[in-house]
């Protein structure tokens, strides 16, 4: 069994769609990230950087205690090696799905989420600020508009670079981007939303989280105000 320490956000999703892909047994943990779930000590054991996900595997390979593992990118990398799924087993097939996993958790989820906070929740609108993260979402766009004009997913076969990356596509509105002008993208983002496991991933989400957007000033405080004294204890 696998704890899931999860809340409704594209960096959450990832790992719900993988573990509904592998069929792996889970218990999903909310983790309210605005009220200050994550600042909990508790949870701070295992996710020391104060962010979802986070899992937590009562049943690893090798033999001992559980294992517990932060950052969604290392937490698909962690599953893919636990099951042989969605990750290929030669060197060069490997290779070429790890670096646009990296690519998604040091591009697109970064720029996209700076996108959304200045476009979205930032107290004042600062143009430069929303064109400077409207404009380089679109590049990124852009990138994996080409790199999908020649293959079915984004690294040949369906694997967590496509898991990493859909969710990230999913608010594409919000992110002032019109899919339409990335034909080749378009074509994946049909075909990946329409696999069962995703929705059933996003079945969940609703579950637990109807409003999954940030709400009253005090929750903006407690998601964007954060310094050093929230962990240092």
């Amino acid at each position: 069994m696998i704890d899931l320490h999860y809340w409704t956000t594209p960096n959450g999703h990832k790992i719900t769609i993988f573990l509904e892909e592998a069929g792996l047994p889970y218990r999903i943990i909310p983790v309210n990230i605005s009220n200050g779930d994550q600042f909990k000590p508790d949870f701070l054991k295992i996710a020391p950087n104060n962010r979802i996900p986070a899992i937590v595997d009562h049943d690893p390979a090798e033999p001992g205690a559980p294992i517990s593992i932060f950052e969604s990118g290392a937490i698909l990398l962690y599953i893919a090696d636990k099951t042989g799924k969605f990750l290929p087993k030669d060197l060069r097939g490997r290779n070429d799905a790890l670096q646009w996993l990296f690519w998604q958790m040091g591009g697109l989820g970064p720029m996209a989420g700076q996108n959304h906070h200045f476009s979205a929740y930032a107290p004042e609108k600062i143009p430069y600020a929303i064109s400077r993260y409207v404009n380089e979402t679109n590049r990124l766009y852009g990138v994996l508009n080409k790199r999908l004009a020649d293959r079915e997913f984004i690294a040949g076969d369906y694997s967590i670079a496509d898991m990493a990356s859909y969710p990230w596509i999913v608010p594409y509105e919000r992110q002032q981007q019109k899919l339409e002008d990335f034909p080749h993208l378009k074509r994946w983002f049909e075909a990946v939303r329409a696999r069962p496991a995703v929705v059933r991933a996003y079945d969940k989400a609703k579950e637990i989280n109807e409003q999954a957007t940030v709400g009253d000033e005090q929750s903006r405080k407690i998601l964007f105000g954060q310094t050093a004294s929230v962990i240092k204890n």
